[in-house]
This record gives structure tokens, sequence and C-alpha cells, in this order.
């Protein structure tokens, strides 16, 4: 689905923050990339989604190659990003979001009963919670062939990560694509079919996700230790 070779982000000339990275995303799979804080995670997702140009390096989706396309045609191709910080309009309502990318927003109804409550709601006044659900139905409305998801567990309380996770297996099973970014590093690599661990923009480590998960090594060297164990 996704393949994605030798990329390299740079800020300005001093600052590498995606160094000849590459990585392949299967169809019908969730690969998880998991890394400190700044080992270049969202850069890479970013660039990805068309929203940070590559200094080198390629992304093709598909077979095609949609490296130099714009954000807009690359959402359309069917890239579809949920950023970190969810980037909701919070002055319109959940409907209206929601119509935003397609005329039948009730068929989120199915997999996110909780905004139909919320229908005509304010999203800013959403919970945290609720308001990463309405930005996962907004990215799933729009048709994705991969979804990318930058952080969706950031600033939850633990309940709702967990049903956030949940989610996320659920689109694993139902066969979506799925490219995850994510703090909780041992979390997500349990979930997820396969990943990568970044450290200062580059791929230090690959594999199955579980395997990676359960090697204490791997996760104290890299990941932050224990305190992502939950």
């Amino acid at each position: 689905m996704l393949e994605i070779k030798d990329l390299v982000v740079k800020y300005g000339q001093a600052i590498t923050a995606v160094d000849s990275v590459s990585i392949d995303v299967p169809e019908g799979r969730l690969v998880a990339i998991v890394g400190a804080n700044g080992a270049g995670k969202t850069s890479l997702l970013s660039a990805v989604a068309g929203l940070v140009r590559p200094f080198s390096g390629s992304i093709s989706l598909l077979g095609a190659d949609v490296t130099r396309l714009p954000s807009h045609k690359r959402f359309a191709s069917g890239v579809v990003l949920v950023p970190e910080g969810r980037a909701i309009l919070t002055r319109m309502s959940v409907e209206e979001n929601l119509r935003l990318v397609t005329a039948d927003p009730e068929q989120a109804f199915d997999r996110f009963p909780a905004l139909k409550a919320r229908w005509t709601m304010s999203a800013g006044t959403l919970s945290g919670g609720e308001q990463q659900m309405l930005a996962l139905a907004r990215g799933l409305l729009s048709d994705p062939k991969i979804l990318l998801l930058d952080e969706p567990s950031l600033g939850l309380a633990p309940i709702m990560v967990g049903q956030i996770f949940e989610l996320i297996e659920e689109l694993r099973e139902a066969g979506t694509t799925v490219l995850l970014v994510e703090q909780n590093a041992r979390k997500a690599l349990t979930i997820a079919d396969y990943g990568y661990v970044l450290d200062t923009g580059k791929v230090v480590l690959h594999g199955p996700g579980r395997e990676l998960a359960e090697d204490d090594a791997i996760v104290d060297a890299y990941l932050g230790g224990a305190a992502l164990s939950a």
C-alpha cells in the first residue's frame, strides 16, 4: 500500500528530522512508528501526508509515486491524516465537521454511537476523548486508502486511551490500512502487525510489533523504559 524509501526531511540546513528512513505498510495491516520525543515520528507522518516536502527519497502509494504531490492531491488519492491535536473545527457542530468530508455523516453512528447524542453540539464543547472520536470519524468518512494516525491517545484519560486502542484494533480487523505514530509505545506495538523504532530520525529497529513490545531491552534503550508499559 505505502512504500517509503530513503526518506530525508530537513528543516533548513541544520536540522535533519528524518534521516534515510525506509518503511513498508502492506495493505490491510497496522504498522506502528514509535520512539522518544524528537525522534522524527511526526515529521515522517507529515511528509507522507504532504504537509512537508522531503529533501530526498520517495513515497509511493499503490505503486504510484506521490512524493511531490501537494497535500490536497495526496488526500484525494486516499492518504488521510488524523493529526496530533485533532484539528477539529471547534465552533462548528459535530454534524458540520463531518459534512465537510461526506454528504452522509450519519454513517458515523455505526462505529461512533456516542457522536449521535452530540450531533448538534459545538465540537469545542466535547471532551478530549469525544473530540478524538470525531477526528477519527472524519478521517474514516474521508474514504482513506491508508489512515495516518498521529498520537491519537495524547492527553486522554486512561479509560479513553483504552477505548481508542480498541477502536484502532477494530479498524485493523476490518481491513483498514493504518500507519500509527504513538507515544504509548508498548501499547501501540502490542496491537501492531509490524513496528519501527525511530531514534534521532533513523530507523534503529524493526520487526513484528508484539516481539518489539515484549523486549524490555528495546523499551529501556529507545522508548523510555517501564513508564511506557501501560
